[in-house]
């Protein structure tokens, strides 16, 4: 194993609850509106010092969707998912390579 190199976000980020961590810029946010595991999630268009799980198939709202873990590369928490395949003609399209963070996961700072 290498020796891991952090991504260090300016300005005002999401970052890993047990580590604190920096994840994403809320400027990257692109939706409030997810539930995940009876909790609040956020849609973002990046996410950085991740690591991925396997690509697997999980039911996400009635429809098979591929997606890949992400943990927190410093403590090794999962922090969410990346969508990775939405289903063929699907209007969820807009969502695959885009990243779900869960609330209980993370917090907000203010720069």
């Amino acid at each position: 194993m290498g020796r891991l190199f952090l991504v260090d976000l300016e300005g005002k980020t999401v970052n890993c609850k047990i580590c604190k961590t920096q994840l994403a810029l809320t400027n990257n946010l692109m939706s409030k509106d997810f539930i995940c595991h009876k909790e609040k999630a956020y849609l973002f268009r990046n996410v950085v010092n991740i690591t991925f799980g396997p690509n697997e198939e999980k039911m996400i709202l009635s429809e098979m969707h591929t997606i890949a873990d992400i943990f927190c590369c410093c403590c090794g928490q999962i922090v969410g998912w990346k969508y990775v395949a939405t289903p063929y003609g699907n209007n969820h399209k807009c969502k695959e390579g885009n990243f779900v963070l869960e609330k209980g996961h993370i917090f907000f700072v203010q720069a």
